[in-house]
Parts: C-alpha cells; structure tokens; sequence
C-alpha cells in the first residue's frame, strides 16, 4: 500500500491564497522548492494526499500547461479538478465575482483562476473561504516563476547571485520573474524596446526587495548588454494574449531582440536558454537555440506540475481561519 504522507507535520506557508508574487515569503518560496523537489522525485508518496479534495479552475485563457499540469497535479495525488471555461462571459459578466466565489466555496477545497484582469482574483480571493492561486493574469504569473526558479536551481544547485536576462516584452512573466528573483537573491536584466519596459511600480518593488538579499533589477535597451555574463537568458513571445491586434507591430519593434545563436555566444558560457512557452519559433527565438542543449523549456514545462502539487499541498491541506 502507498503511504500517505501527512501535510499536518510540515511547515505551513504565511499565505491562504497566492494571488501575488509579492504575497510569499522568502521562507515560504524556500519550502515551495523544497517540497516541489521531493514531490518530483517520490511522487508515489503522494498519492493519496488529497484524497477527498476537490479543485475548480476557471479559464477566461486558453491553456496547454496550466490546464494540465493543475489537472494531473490534483488528480495524481487523489484529488479532483473541475474544468470552468470562462472566455464568453469572462468571470464577473454573468454574475458577480463575490457570488462565484462564495458558490464554489461551498463546493469546492480551491480555487485556480487564469484571467486578463488581476483584479479579478483579487476580487475572489476576498470573498472565496477557500484558497485561490493565480494561474496567470494580465499583471503577474507567479506559478510561472515558481516553476523556472525550480528548474535554475536544478540546473545550478543554487539560486543566490545567479543571473537572469529577460529579454522581450516586459509583460507579467517578466514581473513574476523580477519579483521572485529579487527574493531569492537572483539579479534579473530586462533588456526591452523603449516604451515595452515592465511597470514601474513593479520594478521599484523589486528592487527594495532585491535590497535585502543583494539581488539587483537592471533594466536596458540593449538585448546584448544584457545578457553579458548571464547564466540565463529567458524570453517570451512577443505579442501576449490579448494582444493578437498588434503582433505585426511588434515584430518588428521586437526583432532586434530575438534570442539566436549570436545573444546566446554574448552571454556567459554556461548560459541556458528559457521560455515559458508557447513559443513563435523563428520570432523570439530561432530553431537552433530552443531545440539546442542548452534549452531547459522542457524541464520548466515538467516543473510546472511538481511546484504545482507542492502549492496545492500546502494550501488545500490548510483550513483558513
């Protein structure tokens, strides 16, 4: 018989939702990873570990790794996910986003919400009873981080002085990534066109956490000045969703800032290469660097389910108060 491991002798995280970045600790991100990495490497003593519990995801976005990696997550250690398509209404045009979360909170043990507005799950955070997680908004993709961050620290047994080049839009990945780095003492350079650089108000919170653990914000125009002595260059497509009606404009803005063989011999030379994906091969990145060794989208992709099991864990196995 599998064991069960029981969640009531681990540490609990400071937070009852994770709808930012910026709501977890650095000792909260710390066991996030740690457990992540036991999840990975003895699923089978998982199993049954949320036996009972049930998840609702409601999409306004279509989704190929968030969707399933949040499926298998739950339904791999015993759970169950209800699949909510939201994209005609989005969330709140049908009925107020306070009468959806107090309805599934009496349903369901979680909510997962992937949006355009980050508002709206800040918004059911407030009135859900059960934890709510930000699979991706319009501001911020804290999943995401939690993911590539994992994946960095597999590949170079640390996270503390690493270096991070985002180079591309500076979008909600780009500010998840600033904002987790910053805790975990990683120094991100953004590298953007002028007029596409992350929000201000983003940056300036980064930098005064970076402050505390010695890891520096940097922006540039520069893409090559950038990615000099990185030990990752990290990009995204140009164009987020939502975006579709500008995507000619700004490939061609953007072209400059393709992450090809050229960038990649620019960077440090242990330098790997990372993308959230989808991927626009032949936009953001050539062929020949996202299918080249040096490539970790596949292992970020993986890690996406085993930090994700490890949010649900710590979450859903907690009662709010």
């Amino acid at each position: 018989m599998t064991p069960v491991i029981s969640m009531e002798k681990q540490e609990q995280l400071t937070i009852r939702d994770l709808v930012a970045d910026q709501d977890l600790t650095t000792g909260d991100l710390k066991m996030i990873l740690d457990l992540a990495g036991r999840v990975k490497a003895r699923p089978g003593e998982f199993s049954h570990t949320l036996a009972g519990k049930q998840l609702a995801m409601i999409f306004e976005k279509p989704s190929l790794r968030t969707r399933v990696t949040f499926e298998v997550g739950m339904t791999s250690m015993g759970g169950f996910a209800v699949y909510l398509e939201h994209s005609k209404p989005r969330l709140g045009e049908r009925e107020s986003i306070k009468d959806v979360a107090r309805n599934l909170s009496r349903w369901v043990d979680g909510i997962v919400a992937r949006t355009f507005s980050h508002q709206a799950v800040v918004e059911l955070a407030e009135n859900a009873s059960v934890p709510v997680i930000n699979a991706l908004t319009d501001l911020l993709h804290p999943c995401q981080a939690l993911g590539d961050y994992f994946t960095l620290h597999e590949k170079f047994g640390r996270l503390k002085g690493l270096k991070l080049a985002f180079v591309g839009d500076g979008n909600n990945v780009c500010h998840s990534l600033m904002l987790t780095g910053a805790k975990m003492g990683v120094t991100v350079r953004v590298a953007t066109p002028s007029g596409f650089e992350p929000k201000s108000a983003i940056v300036a919170e980064a930098k005064a956490l970076g402050r505390e653990t010695g890891a520096k914000i940097q922006l540039f125009h520069d893409p090559i000045e950038a990615v000099t002595g990185a030990q990752a260059i990290y990009t995204d497509v140009w164009a987020s969703m939502g975006q579709e009606f500008a995507a000619h404009l700004r490939t061609q803005v953007f072209a400059p800032y393709q992450v090809n063989e050229d960038l990649m011999n620019a960077a440090g030379p242990d330098a790997m290469f990372l993308h959230c994906l989808p991927a626009h091969r032949g936009l953001e990145v050539t062929d020949s660097v996202i299918d080249s060794p040096k490539s970790l989208v596949y292992d970020q992709a993986e890690n996406r389910l085993h930090v994700q099991k490890a949010l649900l864990l710590l979450l859903l196995q907690s009662r709010r108060v």
